[in-house]
């Protein structure tokens, strides 16, 4: 059987042939993402906008599964592919449905705009919560199974994924519109576009987005270098480019780098933007009409738009569908709730355990308190791009159904996420004697503070408070810290649950466990719950570095690596990339490098054991140190998840490529170098932060090559 994305050439002649009927400006209207009917040729009106971040978002009911930076923290390929999976079974389930009652509206169609792969450069960017965080290689490896898992391996398309925002787009958020970003040739080829080409050579991804934002000069959406030379030339993408919403009209009015919207439509297609989400490609008709674009660069552009259509299956005879098997009843179904439950408690990390005071035993507590902003929040579950879910379980919810009867909870808001009280007519902490009863009453409090998508978000998203989305500190909002001060002195043992979609700075001395849960989906209370209480261990890892300052970061609008993420960062982190606690202990043994002489790559083989009383999981990680003098300190090239019971033992093997040994110089080359390179391998990354806070020393291999 052949696969979709092997009879691209097959869709493209009935394409070409379909086009090739229309006229000018039926043409045109199929650029643009609400594309009208062409009755006469037997064309539905179908409209391209549709998002499926984390789950079928803003099209009513659907699983929505932990936030993207969460699944990001599982670091488990196969995970992703699974929620993927599922996400594309609910997306056509839906697709069916609606169809069915003549529904073709926005958030409808089989085109999801996602995932967000780029670079989680800098804490501060709101909108990186929606995507697989800070390093290239992982934001690659998870990309490529999202995109896999969406697109499936069949004749046809389950659903069409898109890499967005191409390229180098990661705030600020209020600026983005009209912003030039930076970036020299080796941050472009080392950090910023690794995700992309894996997505387009590796997954066969169907669609990519390009940015807002200018790239040295040239707005992404209508970029020679970035559609034309790279993305179609270098690496051969056959799929169709959209341009994000209401972008082209920024050449002109923002940009300033075209004289107004026919000129920005032609540049646009001309360098390969197929598809217009938003109306600056009505103007297509003129800027052929004068002369500004060639007519077969408008027919090459619908063309592909059609070729993806018919990889989906929409212009197939009904009863030869694809995938119409799959209905209604797939829809937040049990097994989907058990999927998400299960993957929002692999996405927990586990940052602090003093003394284990996790898990905590239910035997022992007679009343236990839950305070603060995001105790009871539904908005700190979903992120942002969420859909509809039929049951919303709270931190709160999670902890009073798991404990039932059997233990007293007491709640306390604590106070408001940002504003400094809770009640309009109230003063300044006006839930603090609340706060104080509640502790004063309790066994253990479990302290639930942090951020939710009305703080980091998008610019222009209607419920953002801060900054157009952006975060100005990595503090906690508001007077969150004095009630966490308040609650951390009241003598009782504090659990932290860091509700939140980026790294915060929180450094409290005098709390003993600290549980950061991300945005972890419509099950998220019940998975926490389960993970505090011991039912399964943590085993989430930091796809991002947790700073202790803003102060230890470049400007936000310096788009050089230097100084950011694990990977050059001078500074020790407060917590590192790649870290995570367990509630079992692993050991590491047997450690060996083949085929270490060549250029071909290495294989990497290590034996790992559970030495604790619980069952769970470890990550191995892999990083490679390169002699090259402006390489990064090192970098992720290796991972592999695994699950062992107490006393169990498993033999782990990871190939290592040798791209993986691979770099880029100062003109973004890639080379390999003559010397001796040193391979970590480890449950965390080698440096001296992670060490101290695991007590886990990676190995290290030196090999030459």
């Amino acid at each position: 059987m052949k696969k979709y994305y092997d009879r691209t050439e097959e869709f493209r002649e009935r394409a070409a042939e379909l086009v090739s009927k229309m006229t000018l400006e039926e043409k045109v209207f199929q650029t643009l993402h609400t594309a009208p009917a062409i009755e006469r040729l037997g064309v539905k009106s179908y409209n391209w906008w549709n998002e499926a971040l984390h789950g079928v978002a803003r099209a009513g009911v659907a699983t929505i599964f932990p936030q993207a930076i969460g699944l990001a923290a599982s670091f488990d390929e196969d995970l992703l592919y699974e929620v993927a999976d599922a996400i594309s079974t609910e997306g056509r389930a839906k697709f069916n449905m609606q169809q069915k009652f003549e529904d073709r509206d926005i958030y409808k169609g089989l085109t999801f705009w996602a995932p967000n792969v780029n670079i989680f450069r800098d804490p501060r960017w709101g909108r990186g919560h929606e995507t697989f965080g800070e390093d290239p290689y992982l934001t690659s490896t998870l990309a490529v199974k999202y995109i896999n898992g969406m697109q499936g391996d069949g004749e046809f398309m389950k659903v069409a994924a898109c890499a967005k925002h191409f390229a180098v787009h990661s705030g600020p958020e209020n600026i983005r519109h009209e912003f030039n970003a930076e970036v020299s040739e080796q941050d472009l080829r080392e950090t910023y576009l690794p995700a992309f080409k894996a997505s387009v050579k590796e997954a066969h991804v169907e669609a990519v987005m390009g940015a807002y934002n200018r790239v040295n000069g040239e707005p992404c959406c209508g970029s020679k270098t970035l559609l034309t030379d790279i993305l179609r030339g270098e690496w051969g993408f056959e799929g169709h480019v959209t341009s994000d919403c209401g972008a082209i009209a920024d050449f002109h009015e923002r940009h300033r780098v075209t004289d107004g919207p026919v000129q920005s439509a032609a540049m646009a297609v001309d360098n390969g933007c197929d598809l217009n989400c938003g109306k600056m490609f009505f103007y297509l008709t003129k800027a052929v009409e004068d002369g500004l674009l060639a007519e077969e660069k408008l027919d090459e552009a619908v063309t592909r738009l059609f070729v993806a259509r018919m990889k989906l299956g929409l212009f197939e005879e009904k009863d030869a569908m694809p995938y119409k098997s799959i209905d209604y009843t797939s829809v937040d179904s049990q097994k989907m709730r058990e999927l998400n439950l299960e993957t929002s408690k692999r996405t927990l990390v586990l940052l602090k355990n003093e003394n284990n005071l996790l898990p905590l035993k239910k035997e022992k507590i007679k009343t236990i308190g839950i305070i603060g902003p995001n105790a009871n929040s539904r908005n700190a579950l979903v992120g942002n791009y969420e859909g509809t879910s039929s049951r919303y379980v709270t931190v709160l919810e999670g902890i009073q159904d798991y404990l039932g009867e059997e233990v007293n909870v007491r709640y306390s808001e604590g106070c408001h996420l940002y504003m400094e009280h809770v009640s309009d007519f109230g003063l300044v902490n006006d839930r603090i004697s609340e706060v104080k009863a509640v502790c004063e009453e309790s066994d253990i409090v479990i302290a639930c503070f942090g951020l939710d998508a009305g703080i980091e978000g998008e610019e222009g998203d209607p419920n953002n408070k801060y900054a157009s989305g952006d975060k100005t500190s990595l503090e906690l909002p508001g007077i969150q810290k004095m009630v966490l001060n308040t609650i951390a002195e009241s003598g009782k043992p504090v659990v932290l649950v860091l509700l939140s979609g980026s790294s915060l700075a929180v450094e409290e001395e005098k709390i003993p466990a600290i549980l950061q849960a991300w945005y972890p989906g419509a099950q998220g209370g019940r998975a926490i719950a389960e993970i505090l209480f011991g039912e399964q261990s943590p085993e989430g890892k930091l796809p991002v570095t947790f700073y202790r300052s803003t102060e230890d970061l470049p400007e936000f609008t310096d788009y050089s690596m230097k100084n950011r993420t694990y990977r050059y960062m001078e500074k020790a982190a407060l917590y590192p990339f790649g870290y995570g606690l367990s509630y079992t202990s692993f050991s590491l043994e047997q450690v060996e490098v083949i085929n270490s002489e060549s250029k071909e790559g290495a294989i990497v083989k290590a034996l790992i054991t559970n030495r604790g009383a619980l069952k769970g999981a470890e990550t191995l990680q892999i990083y490679i140190k390169a002699p090259y003098v402006s390489a990064p300190k090192y970098q992720l090239k290796g991972l592999k998840k695994v699950r062992l019971l107490p006393g169990e033992s498993k033999q782990v093997e990871i190939k290592l490529n040798k791209d993986a040994f691979g770099i880029f110089n100062e003109a973004g080359e890639s080379i390999l170098c003559d010397g001796e390179y040193k391979i970590y391998i480890g449950f965390n990354q080698p440096d001296e932060r992670s060490i101290n806070l695991t007590g886990h020393t990676p190995v290290c291999k030196v090999i030459t090559l």
